[in-house]
């Protein structure tokens, strides 16, 4: 890439990029992107959403605000409690006259009820599209996703699990579609001074390139490295009360990249967020995923106050949701030592909520890693 002097401007580790990736899914285009939110916010202009669109508020925030930044209302859905994507029942409550589509969210990677979906939008005119960012690598019905509704969009950011630094990518089958989002992306430029449309700059450079290039090359580790975490969480999260670990269909692929638990406060004692705090003691990264939910971030919480009532699953779902640490830097001790710390949280349940309410006074002790530990 130094040698050439090629640092961006649709440059050949680009290209090369698009056409593996492509030829990885198994559909027509990939019109790589500097990230996953550019790639929104392109994909809905090219299809040209207007008015509202319905959308999951248990989603990354970049989802509603791709809508919203374009002057677009987010109309924020309730989820499925069984599969944490957009329940197509309450979907189809949504939908008013100013509905122009439907973005769904491939949460954790286990797709949407693409199907259903795909049937309230062919019935009632409107738009599909799917924010996938979470779903490189699985498949639907034995399909890879990539290919679905109007075109998907991937995420490749560091926190993935295939990334490229930086950078995002919409595919589609549509060809026309396509050559709209590729002028987008670079000003509307086609060719040498020749702007013929409106346009962003939403170009992924070479060196995000050649990082997903090489990515690619080690993918099939990485899931395996995910499955294999994920298949030790199981087993070491398996019987301690209050305490479900989400699963993955094993009739599709998954890249398994979420270690996702549910946290029942009567059942455990401790609620999701005693349990972060018990960790973050342990040294352990725990995350309350998505929380509190689009709904209660601004601007909409102030856009629309009464959100909640029409979204008790998504409710909650956000006090009980928590993701642990995986990927390739995380072995059997850790996830040992993970699930040992929850056990012994629960089993000292009523102790470990007065140190953490600053009731009950205690010795410090530390830890092998020198932190302070609530447990010990």
């Amino acid at each position: 890439m130094l040698d050439r002097n090629w640092l961006t401007n649709d440059g050949p580790y680009v290209r090369e990029f698009e056409k593996r990736l492509a030829e990885f899914v198994g559909i027509r285009h990939c019109v790589a992107m500097c990230n996953a939110t550019i790639s929104l916010e392109i994909a809905i202009r090219a299809l040209g959403f207007t008015g509202e669109v319905i959308v999951p508020s248990f989603t990354f925030v970049a989802t509603a605000h791709s809508l919203q930044w374009q002057e677009i209302t987010p109309v924020f859905c309730d989820i499925d409690p069984r599969t944490h994507n957009l329940d197509p029942l309450q979907v189809e409550k949504m939908i008013t006259p100013r509905t122009s589509g439907i973005i769904g969210v491939h949460t954790w990677g286990r797709p949407c009820d693409i199907g259903a979906l795909e049937e309230i939008a062919r019935r009632r005119k409107l738009q599909l599209m799917f924010d996938a960012a979470h779903a490189f690598g699985c498949s639907y019905k034995g399909k890879l996703i990539g290919g679905f509704g109007r075109c998907e969009v991937f995420s490749f950011h560091a926190t993935k699990f295939f990334n490229t630094f930086e950078g995002g990518a919409v595919l589609t089958n549509e060809d026309e579609l396509a050559e709209k989002m590729r002028l987008m992306r670079n000003f509307g430029f086609s060719g040498y001074d020749n702007v013929i449309y409106i346009g962003t700059n939403g170009k992924m450079t070479e060196v995000c390139a050649a990082m997903g290039l090489t990515s690619l090359e080690s993918v099939q580790q990485f899931v395996e490295v995910n499955r294999r975490n994920h298949s030790l969480y199981l087993r070491e999260l398996e019987g301690i009360p209050g305490i479900r670990l989400m699963v993955y269909d094993e009739r599709e692929r998954a890249n398994y990249q979420y270690v996702v638990v549910e946290i029942d406060e009567l059942e455990a004692g401790l609620t999701r967020d005693e349990f972060v705090a018990v960790l973050a003691a342990e040294n352990v990264l725990a995350r309350r995923y998505f929380f509190p939910g689009c709904h209660r971030m601004e601007p909409y919480r102030s856009y629309f106050p009464h959100s909640a009532l029409m979204l008790p699953e998504t409710e909650k779902l956000c006090r009980r949701v928590m993701a642990l640490p995986t990927g390739t830097s995380v072995d059997e001790q850790a996830i040992s030592q993970i699930g040992k710390a929850m056990r012994t949280a629960i089993s000292n349940a009523a102790a470990v909520r007065a140190r953490l309410s600053g009731s009950e006074p205690f010795l410090s002790v530390q830890s092998e890693t020198a932190s302070r530990s609530i447990i010990a």
